[in-house]
């Protein structure tokens, strides 16, 4: 690697530079935060698309300004093909985010109440962020031009919200006249060899039934390229005022829902091989009904859409039973687990079979009612602090005789709390909870192994609650 001696002044600010990885090319080049890198191969870095695609070759030239001098330099590096920089930047994007300009009948931030944090009010709708994080985007901000650049980048796969593929009812629900003609550029990206996933927020009166039909139907234009869609009931929060009025599924409603799902999945497999389209757990659970077996999964395509995250959990609390030999379990520790009402049943169902495994003598669960946002609100990944903090203070009091003075956990889902942070979706702090109730709390990562480890007495929290939050609004 070589630096060219002959250096000028650059206009470009560039992107700046926020972390040097340790023995990465970047600090083998001596680059410290705070430089800007501004160009590869002599192209203008726009975005994170563009650094990327552009340090892929094994040999690049790599323009850097030098934040203690001001001076371009320029870096002649061999490496490795697809072999990383090192180099992390103030902004991920390396560019600004693009905000949502849609104002959807369906919205879930539009549905917050007043006095929240600040960055729980961004809707974001980049398509960037599909490929980089696995969002998804209504299509409603790219132009032609961005999607020939994700053509040309062969980003995949890219994941759509469609919601519904009649155009004027997408402009409807998404209350944006573009909403329709912005559709076109799932042709775009299937043309060019990209894959691409879907999901439908699921509207009673809106897109169910013969347009739920439509949906599903129309989607078959767009194979083998298009991989599998989710279908989703809509949330409603108590705090709708001057919202659309949308009225909640029942059971009646589920039942009808996957009747209709697991028609179109019989046709799919049948002619395609693939089921394709996917039923969110929650249908499952508002029609109690039985969760499906792990082969109706392939794969689980859409767990982070909550599609077979609880079948998931099933089969690999049975997996750790049969393999667990030897491991020492809390049998004399009181154990307070919490989860949102629709898991409910199932998290008992675990905890029970652990119980009569393992010898398990104190195992409450604590189905929390979100007071919060509204009883129509049922994940556990939408739960509060306070909502927690009374319910639990309220079902100690009546502590049974013969737990007093044991030890005694709390075993708390990660996805009730932020990404990286001890703070529940309220801005309360975790270290309230615990100071409050005086208990200890686990923090459990949304996976069965990590569920039967949480009764263990090697639990270790750094490594149970490293999940990303698939609930977190921001």
């Amino acid at each position: 690697m070589e630096r060219d001696k002959t250096f000028k002044k650059e206009k470009n600010k560039g992107h700046i530079i926020s972390s040097v990885q340790p023995g990465s090319i970047g600090e083998e080049l001596e680059l410290q935060p705070g430089d800007a890198v501004v160009s590869i191969n002599g192209q203008e870095i726009k975005d994170i698309f563009d650094y990327r695609y552009l340090c892929d070759d094994e040999e690049i030239i790599l323009g850097v300004i030098s934040k203690e001098t001001g001076e371009f330099w320029e870096f002649e590096i061999e490496k490795e093909e697809d072999e990383d920089l090192g180099l992390e930047f103030e902004s991920g994007m390396m560019d600004e985010y693009h905000s949502c300009r849609n104002k959807c009948i369906f919205c879930f931030i539009d549905q917050l109440p007043k006095g929240m944090r600040e960055t729980l009010y961004f809707k974001d709708d980049d398509a960037r962020l599909s490929f980089l994080q696995g969002n998804y985007v209504t299509l409603t901000n790219m132009s032609d031009e961005d999607a020939k650049r994700i053509c040309y980048y062969k980003l995949s796969p890219i994941n759509i919200s469609i919601h519904t593929t009649n155009p004027e009812l997408r402009c409807k629900m998404l209350n944006n006249r573009f909403a329709g003609s912005a559709l076109r550029h799932i042709k775009t990206f299937c043309d060019a060899g990209l894959e691409l996933n879907g999901q439908v927020v699921l509207c009673k009166g809106f897109n169910d039934g013969e347009e739920l039909e439509r949906t599903m139907s129309d989607i078959e234009q767009y194979l083998p390229n298009f991989q599998s869609m989710s279908i989703v009931p809509v949330g409603l929060t108590k705090f709708r005022d001057g919202l659309e009025h949308l009225d909640p599924f029942t059971k009646e409603d589920a039942e009808k829902v996957l009747c209709q799902i697991e028609a179109k999945q019989k046709y799919y497999l049948e002619k395609y091989g693939t089921r394709l389209i996917y039923a969110s757990d929650e249908w499952y659970l508002r029609a109690e009904r039985p969760i499906p077996p792990i082969e109706e999964y392939e794969g689980f395509p859409q767990i982070e859409n909550g599609v077979g995250m609880l079948r998931s959990m099933i089969d690999e609390v049975e997996e750790e039973i049969q393999t667990l030999e030897g491991a020492e379990f809390l049998t004399d520790t009181v154990f307070h687990v919490v989860t949102g009402y629709a898991a409910y049943s199932t998290i008992q169902m675990l905890t029970d079979r652990l119980k009569t495994e393992f010898g398990l003598k104190h195992v409450h669960v604590h189905r929390i009612i979100n007071d919060f946002f509204g009883h129509d609100i049922d994940v556990t990944g939408l739960l509060t602090g306070q909502d927690i903090l009374a319910q639990l203070t309220a079902a100690f009091k009546n502590e049974p005789e013969d737990e007093k003075g044991l030890d005694s956990y709390i075993l708390l889902p990660c996805s009730t709390l932020k990404s990286g942070e001890d703070i529940f979706l309220d801005d309360m702090p975790l270290e309230k909870l615990e100071s409050a109730l005086q208990k200890k709390v686990r923090i459990v990562k949304s996976s069965g192994s990590a569920f039967v480890g949480s009764f263990m007495k090697d639990y270790e929290r750094d490594y149970y609650s490293n999940e990303l939050n698939k609930y977190e609004i921001d």
